[in-house]
C-alpha cells in the first residue's frame, strides 16, 4: 500500500518545562485505504499525537520531530499554509461535536463552509453538495436549516463526519468520535466511517480507548502508555497475542458479551523491576 503519512520521532513537551515529555519519540506511518487505531487510557498522548498532525497544539506546547504528508514536511508549514491542508487534504472529527459545532450557525452552513473555502462552491451547486453529504451520512437534507442544539448526539456526530469528508480528504483523523454515543448509534457511526473509508480510499487514524471499536474497524493497532508506543501490529495479532503487559491489562478490562468475565483492574507492577 502507498504510504500517505509518516510521523518521525515526535516529541511534545510544555514550553516552560521542556524536560517533561508528554509524548516521547513517536514514529508511525499510515497507508491509503487502511485504518490505524491508537488505543490507550486518557492522558496517554493519543489526542496530542493527532493534534500535532493538524498543527492544532496549544501554544503552551512545543513539538519536536517531523510529520510528512505525501512526502511534504507539514510540521514546518505556517498557519496560512496549513489552512490549505486542514479540511481539504486532512479531515478531523473531534471528540465532542457540541463544542466543535458553532451553535449560532445552521448545520447546512457548517457542512458547506469547507466546500466554499477550499473548492469555491456556491449557490445551487453548494446546496446540492450539502444535501448529498447529509444523505451520505444518514441525515435528512431537510435538516440543513437546523441548529446543532436541535439535533440528537448521533445526528451532530454525523454532521461532523459530513464536514470532515466534504472535500474528500486523503486522511481522516477521528478522535474518539463515538465516546458520547449509545451503543446502537456507535455501531451505525462506525459502519458509516468504514464504508466512507473504503469508498474514498482514505487513510483513517482512529483514536479510542475501546478495544471493541478497535476490533470492529482497525487494520493495525498502536498501543500508547504514558506518551510512548508500547506495542503495535496487525489487529488480529495485538488482540489475540498481546506482547506487552499494558496491552494485556487493557484487554483484561474489556467485558464479554455474556457478562461472565471477571474484569481486572489495571495493575502497574510491571513498571517496577522485581
Amino acid at each position: 500500500m502507498t504510504e500517505l503519512l509518516r510521523i518521525e520521532h515526535l516529541g511534545i513537551s510544555p514550553r516552560n518545562d521542556p524536560q517533561h515529555m508528554l509524548v516521547k519519540n513517536i514514529s508511525l506511518s499510515l497507508a491509503r485505504g487502511k485504518t490505524t487505531c491508537i488505543v490507550g487510557e486518557s492522558g496517554s498522548g493519543k489526542s496530542l499525537t493527532a493534534l500535532s498532525i493538524m498543527q492544532l497544539l496549544s501554544k503552551q506546547l512545543v513539538m519536536q520531530g517531523r510529520v510528512l504528508f505525501e512526502g511534504q514536511d507539514i510540521s514546518r508549514l505556517d498557519n496560512a499554509q496549513m489552512q490549505c491542508i486542514r479540511g481539504k487534504q486532512i479531515g478531523m472529527i473531534f471528540q465532542e461535536p457540541m463544542t466543535s459545532l458553532n451553535p449560532v450557525l445552521t448545520v447546512g452552513f457548517q457542512i458547506g463552509e469547507p466546500l466554499q473555502i477550499h473548492i469555491g462552491l456556491k449557490g445551487s451547486a453548494l446546496k446540492q453538495k450539502v444535501a448529498s453529504l447529509m444523505t451520505q451520512v444518514g441525515i435528512d437534507p431537510a435538516r440543513a436549516d437546523s441548529y446543532p442544539d436541535e439535533l440528537s448526539g448521533g445526528q451532530r456526530q454525523r454532521v461532523m463526519i459530513a464536514m470532515s469528508i466534504a472535500c474528500e480528504p486523503a486522511l481522516l483523523i477521528a478522535d474518539e468520535p463515538t465516546t458520547a454515543l449509545d451503543v446502537t448509534v456507535q455501531a451505525q457511526v462506525l459502519r458509516l466511517l468504514d464504508a466512507l473509508k473504503d469508498r474514498m480510499q482514505m487513510a483513517m487514524l482512529f483514536i479510542t480507548h475501546d478495544f471493541g471499536v478497535v476490533a470492529d474497524i482497525a487494520d493495525d493497532v498502536i498501543v500508547m502508555f504514558r506518551g510512548e508506543i508500547v506495542e503495535r501490529g496487525p489487529v488480529s495479532q495485538v488482540l489475540n497475542q498481546p506482547q506487552h503487559p499494558y496491552t494485556r491489562a487493557l484487554l483484561a478490562c474489556v467485558p464479554d458479551a455474556e457478562g461472565k468475565k471477571q474484569l481486572q483492574p489495571i495493575r502497574y507492577d510491571w513498571l517496577t523491576p522485581a
